[in-house]
Order: structure tokens, then sequence, then C-alpha cells
């Protein structure tokens, strides 16, 4: 029992459970924790951009020359699009299945428009064009102090890396420099990880609090359906590629355990974007492979997102007696994985993002998105451990396809053989 309490995911666990009864029992109370999870997702979010620049940096020059990580990159982009295309399509499947939005038999003319409006604002804002330029940071400080975009801050580190690399030994002095700080960074986000328990507490506690129990039931049959899709992909294509690769998806779960359940109170993977790298280094993969795989996968590879933007968009069609055809379809699939690219550095991310998606069909209104508005917050969290887990199994994979990966140290790591603490700094 002793040893349970010591683990930060033990005290996680506890925190979500008693705020998600404090919302129940006492909506305002819950409600008022609200700045315990925000400032905690604030605190964090304060030192991803460093961590996600010194970590890429670090990843190229580790690599040891720019075709290499060219190769690694390439193999990433490859492998994202892929896994992506197919969290797309498994999303299509199940509302063909099960039809979550049949009998709902809404009028478009009872939609409250202005309830969506400012989502559709910000979708239509931003062509693609705006889109390729927002990409450049106005100047080398406001990719970090700005916006906080992580598309931003992954080309900066990408030509910092690059220009590092072709320096040789004259980027040496900057090279350990930047290595340093990044130890710090990573110390400094280990101090804020500390105050998880606080953090997922207070969002749960809001989350309940804010919407209760009885908003769930109206929009039961989309959540189920979400939640299912999110497991069957999961389980069942991550699952197979695991086993490809030559582990277990459900021992990697296992293995991560602590910092899903960070994910699931805060409902954000960035909460637990640095612990996962650290325990990936200690599962065996390389530091170049995770530095350029796992900060890149937070805008390219958000598989739980992409299941969200199909289901949602078909969701919102049959709820309003909307027959789409194959070309909508397929029409919304090649937008979706357009437009989920780099979600992750906006606000409201998921909804601005299906607002765009949705955008491409005319014949489905735009409002329509009024009717899943109040439990978009409860799919949240589905989003962002689906997007958390295929990050983590992408970098295994990437190392193992790249020869980056200890084989005994991932072996010794998913049999819970050898403590972490013990393997880290093994991996080459």
């Amino acid at each position: 029992m002793k040893r349970l309490f010591g683990h930060l995911y033990f005290w996680v666990l506890l925190s979500i459970c008693a705020g998600g009864l404090l919302g129940f029992i006492s909506p305002e109370t819950g409600v008022a924790l609200k700045p315990l999870g925000d400032g905690f997702i604030a605190l964090v979010k304060m030192l991803i951009s460093p961590v996600v620049f010194c970590t890429v940096v670090l990843g190229i020059a580790g690599a040891g020359d720019l075709k290499k990580a060219g190769r690694i990159g390439g193999k990433a982009l490859l492998y994202f699009e892929v896994v992506s295309t197919a969290a797309l399509g498994i999303g299509l499947l199940v509302m063909h299945v099960l039809h979550p939005g049949r009998g709902f038999n809404v009028d478009p003319a009872t939609l409250d428009a202005s309830a969506v409006a400012k989502y559709a604002a910000a979708a239509a804002a931003q062509s693609t064009v705006e889109f390729l330029l927002h990409l450049i940071p106005k100047t080398f400080a406001d990719a970090f102090t700005a916006s906080g975009d992580l598309l931003q801050v992954l080309l900066l580190a990408v030509l910092f890396g690059t220009a590092l690399v072709r320096l040789g030994r004259v980027g040496g002095r900057v090279h350990e420099f930047i290595e340093e700080a990044s130890r710090i960074f990573f110390a400094m986000m280990a101090f804020v990880m500390k105050l998880a328990p606080l953090g997922a507490g207070g969002a749960m506690a809001f989350t309940i609090g804010k919407y209760g129990v009885a908003s769930l039931k109206p929009l039961a049959a989309l959540m189920g359906s979400f939640y299912l899709t999110c497991l069957l992909f999961v389980l069942g294509v991550l699952g197979l590629i695991c086993a490809l690769t030559g582990f277990s998806i459900v021992r990697f779960i296992v293995y991560i355990k602590a910092e899903l359940l960070t994910v699931l109170g805060t409902s954000s993977s960035e909460s637990a974007l640095v612990p996962l790298m650290e325990k990936l280094e200690r599962a065996g993969c390389s530091r170049a492979v995770v530095g350029l795989v796992v900060p890149s996968g937070y805008s390219f590879n958000l598989d739980g997102t992409n299941i969200y933007l199909t289901m949602a968009a078909l969701f919102v069609a049959q709820a309003l007696n909307i027959e789409l055809t194959l070309r909508q379809e397929v029409t919304l699939l090649l937008v979706a994985m357009l437009t989920s690219k780099g979600a992750s550095g906006v606000t409201g991310a998921g909804f601005i993002t299906l607002a765009a998606t949705l955008a491409v069909v005319p014949s489905v209104p735009v409002a329509g998105l009024a009717l899943i508005l109040g439990i978009d917050r409860f799919m949240s969290e589905a989003r962002a451990l689906t997007n958390f887990i295929g990050n983590g199994v992408a970098a295994v994979v990437i190392a193992r396809w790249e020869g980056e990966l200890d084989p005994v140290l991932l072996s010794e790591a998913m049999t819970g053989r050898q403590p972490p603490s013990e393997a880290k700094g093994k991996a080459t």
C-alpha cells in the first residue's frame, strides 16, 4: 500500500474520482474549481514550446547527418498519413454501421446558429494560403510568445537544427547549450507534473459541475459510438501495428498508465508530452527518433481528432435526415486529412476544425454543430487519449523501422521486469 501511495498515477486517479464526485454533489463548487485545471494546463503550455524546440533540435543534431534526420522525418510523415487515414476511415465505417444520429429528426430551422457562430467564423477566416503563411512566425520569438502554435515552433526547430548540423564543430557549443537548457526545461516540467492531481481533479470537477451527468443522456448514442470507435482503433489498428512491430498494445498502455491518467483528467495530450518522451527513451527508443517523431506527431498524427471529425460530421447529417452521397463523404474524408493538421495549436481546435470540414458539404448546415456543442467537452478526453497513445506507438514503430530501438529495453519496459529508472539513459 505504501508503494502505491508513492505513485503519481494513484493520486491523479484519486483526484479525478474525487473531482467528479464533488462536481456531481456540489456543481457550484465544481465550477469554482475550474482555475485549478486551467492553471495546470497554462503551466504545461508555458513549457511546451521551448521543450519541443530543444527536443526537435537535439533530435536532428543527434541523428548525426541531415540525410538520417530527413529519412526519419519522411518515414514519420508517411506513417502519420497512413494511420490518420485509417482513423478517418474507421470513424466513417462505424457511423454507417451504428447510425447514432438516426431518429433525432431535427428541423434545421430550429437550430441555434449563434451558438457555433464563433467557431464557423474562425474556420472560415483561415484559407489554405493563410494557413500556410501562418506557419511562418512574424519574428523568431513570436512563435514562443504569441499564439503558441506548435507548427511554428516545429518550423523554427527544423531550420535551427538543420543549420546546427551544417555548421559541424562550429555549432558544438550551441549544441551543448541547448542540451543543458533541455535538461532544465525537463526538470521544470517534472516540478509542474507534481501538480497534476490538483489540475486533473479541478478539471474533472468543473466538467461534471458545469455540464452535469444528465447532459450526457440525450447524446449518449454519439458519445458511446465515439468511445467505442476510439477503443476499436487503439486495440485493433494500433494493436495490429504494435504486434507487427513486436510488442503488445495492452502492455504499452499499462506502461504509460500514469501519463494517460493525467491526459484523462486534463483532456489535453500536451499535459504529459515530456513524461511520454522520457518513457519512450527508457523503453529503448533513441533520442533522435523520439525528438523528431513525438513533437511532430502532436501536429500531424491526431488519430483521435480524425475519428471525431468524421463521426461528428456524419452525426449532424444523420440527425438532420440528410443523406450524403459517396462523393460528399469522400470529400469530407479528404478535407479532414488536411484540416486536422496542426489542430493541437488552435484554441477550440476540435470544433473549429470540424466547422472547417463540414463547410465543404453545403447541404449540411454548419449550425448543426450546435447539436453536439454541449457534449464536445466530454468527447475531448477520448480524443486526447487516442492522440496520445497513437504518438507513443508511432515513436516505437519508427524507431524499430529505423533500427534505433533497443529490443531488450523494450521488452523490459513492457513486461515490467526492470524499473524504468534503472533503464533510463541506456537508449542510444
